[in-house]
């Protein structure tokens, strides 16, 4: 019986990307060979067009499976492929219709090698009776349940009949780092994983404030970032002492303002901690009026600490849409383990949802925050998740 001995790689986003297009195909295919390190003995073949993934034996299975964890691709197909010969088609393409399911086929042509002797039609009209005589299969143009693909091109022609979705977006690392800000809760792994599905690398930088909060927290972290890990495979964790700022904040600040002031550190540090490991933005796990520090105003007046972009990916994300994509990423289960973190910890009875600039820094100049910040950024642990 004839196998799949291939994977397609489907680009689709990355067909658009013109003469870009092969320094992230470039970029895709080290993202691949790196997921695929563990299946010793497949190789990768890459062409302008596509990218094989030769599979000398394994079960497509496992294979398909890890690779839908790469942002990149937009479909994968299982392929045989056969020399170009039509009676080599014919007899490939019976066998392989024979191990699907359904009741109606339709043949799809490509002939990319116009030095075949036959065109898209002829090889259709050659192809689909060869079928209709050897099975109980039907023919349906519109919705078939079997679409067989046969693509010709100058080094073979490939047939397929199997196609799994996959991640999309844009392969790891072409768009780029961002230090993300990384809390125990639900919303930013996820804004994580969306920031890296757009091919954006990330590093993570967390606020621990012990002994308010607790060690299980950075193991809660951890948990988080190996699940991410699917996606990117080696994670940067700074952790930065927070405890003296945010006890000098409750010094010298009235209970609704804390939040405020405490995201302004957040941002000031997170600014230069990006500064010195070379990330052109700052991204969070915010969600517009989600808390009170995710109010426009709230969001302006912290802001204003820092002149580098800060991106949102869950912005416009309800709660709900945003537990749903946890929830297929399996960061949910980790995210809602009883661990708090420094913003829930000290989180005021009536936190100000329209809290004003001026405010906030009267506040702020109560105590010098610039000496704390520099010593909590020269006593980061640094923690790498792979």
């Amino acid at each position: 019986m004839r196998t799949y001995d291939f994977i397609m790689v489907r680009f689709g986003e990355l067909s658009t990307k013109g003469k870009n297009k092969s320094d992230f195909i470039r970029v895709l295919f080290a993202n691949i060979k790196n997921a695929l390190k563990d299946f010793q003995g497949v190789t990768l073949e890459s062409r302008y067009d596509h990218i094989y993934v030769h599979l000398n034996g394994y079960d497509y299975h496992s294979v398909v499976e890890r690779m839908q964890d790469i942002s990149g691709i937009q479909g994968l197909s299982l392929v045989c492929r056969v020399p170009n010969d039509i009676e080599e088609i014919k007899s490939a393409s019976l066998e392989l219709i024979k191990q699907e399911e359904g009741k109606t086929f339709k043949v799809k042509v490509k002939r990319g090698n116009k030095r075949f002797e036959l065109n898209s039609e002829e090889i259709t009209r050659i192809v689909a009776p060869v079928i209709l005589k050897n099975t109980d299969l039907s023919v349906d143009v519109h919705t078939p349940d079997i679409l067989l693909n046969i693509e010709v091109r100058d080094e073979g022609t490939y047939i397929f009949a199997k196609t799994f979705p996959g991640a999309g977006g844009y392969p790891l690392g072409v768009g780029g780092k961002s230090m993300h800000m990384l809390s125990g809760g639900i919303d930013s792994p996820v804004a994580a994983y969306l920031l890296m599905k757009r091919g954006v690398k990330i590093e993570c930088i967390h606020f621990a404030s012990p002994p308010y909060t607790q060690e299980a927290v950075i193991y809660k972290l951890i948990d988080l970032l190996k699940k991410l890990n699917r996606y990117q495979p080696q994670i940067r964790l700074h952790i930065v002492p927070f405890t003296k700022i945010q006890e000098a904040i409750y010094d010298n600040a009235p209970e609704s303002y804390c939040i405020t002031i405490m995201r302004r550190m957040m941002y000031r540090l997170a600014s230069k901690l990006a500064k010195r490991r070379n990330c052109p933005v700052i991204s969070t796990g915010e969600s517009v009026g989600q808390v009170a520090s995710q109010t426009l105003q709230s969001m302006h007046v912290i802001n204003e600490v820092t002149n580098i972009p800060v991106i949102r990916p869950c912005a416009t994300m309800d709660k709900l849409e945003i537990i749903k994509i946890s929830e297929k990423i399996d960061t949910y289960e980790i995210s809602i383990r009883p661990y708090e973190d420094c913003c829930t910890i000290f989180t005021p009875k009536a936190p100000k949802t329209s809290p004003d600039l001026e405010e906030a820094i009267k506040f702020e100049n109560r105590f010098d925050y610039e000496t704390l910040i520099n010593d909590a950024l020269n006593n980061i642990e640094v923690k790498i998740i792979e």
